[in-house]
């Protein structure tokens, strides 16, 4: 059987969840009754446990959902209000950007659940995460135009993700798109009913456990090296991954196992 730790990563509230099972970690943003909304503590709660997961040799996949309602309704506008001074904001803000980036340096891949809307700055989530998979229910929206805040920040991942005027149009506008059109767009990886959600997010995951812990980390590093360099520049980095993946352990064991047609027997599983 296996062990399962389900624990708070943070004391206010419980505003983040932490749940391992065989090599998979999900964080659940707990914050039910506001959607999800991104206040400081659960920023605080999710930073916290993003380098507590880089360190964590156990954790080969990390899944990020939301309890209740809404995947993420973006950062919490009413705490914002609420603090007169520029700096909390900034804070804030600088906050949920370091947390973003850092989502991209986690060796381990990162799977986004999205069972509802995911607006603004949890559209900006699901954008920064890896990989993504969705109900037909989920609604994604880069909405802070309306409330006369430009979604910079979520536009960032946006754009990395789909194309510079579907993104735009999301940024200008407001207007959610719906799971279907998310999935034709590239935003998300897969749409399926929400009684196939986990089993869908957790299929992907089992692919990524089947493969050598240290091919993905290097293949990930890699990848978001390169994605914003020049094609020469990305190809010099790229090349030079490849190289040394061929010589690591788990890249001559797979080079072997292909040649020997069997299954490759990873050292670093």
């Amino acid at each position: 059987m296996t062990a399962i730790h389900l624990a708070s990563v943070d004391a206010e509230a419980d505003v983040l969840l932490r749940e391992d099972a065989g090599g998979v970690a999900t964080l659940t943003l707990n914050r039910p009754d506001q959607y999800n909304a991104l206040s400081a503590a659960l920023l605080g709660a999710l930073q916290s446990a993003v380098h507590d997961l880089a360190r964590d040799d156990s954790i080969r996949v990390v899944v990020i959902a939301g309890a209740g309602k809404a995947f993420c309704a973006g950062h919490d506008l009413k705490e914002i209000h609420g603090h007169a001074d520029a700096g909390f904001a900034q804070e804030v803000f600088e906050r949920c950007e370091r947390v973003m980036i850092e989502l991209t340096r986690l060796p381990q891949p990162v799977i986004a659940r999205v069972h509802g809307p995911a607006y603004a700055a949890g559209c900006q989530l699901v954008a920064q995460c890896d990989l993504a998979v969705a109900v037909p229910e989920a609604r994604f929206a880069t909405s802070g135009v309306n409330f006369g805040v430009f979604c910079s920040t979520p536009g960032v991942p946006l754009v990395r993700n789909i194309s510079r005027k579907r993104a735009m149009e999301m940024l200008l506008t407001g207007e959610p798109i719906d799971a279907a059109t998310a999935l034709s767009w590239g935003l998300v990886n897969r749409v399926v009913p929400a009684d196939q959600l986990d089993a869908e997010a957790q299929r992907l995951a089992k692919s990524i456990l089947a493969k050598s812990r240290a091919v993905v980390a290097a293949g990930k590093k890699t990848f978001y090296a390169q994605v914003g360099d020049d094609l020469d520049q990305a190809y010099r980095l790229a090349t030079a991954a490849m190289v040394d993946s061929v010589r690591t352990d788990d890249g001559k064991e797979g080079i072997a196992a292909f040649a020997e047609k069997r299954k490759p027997r990873w050292k670093n599983k």
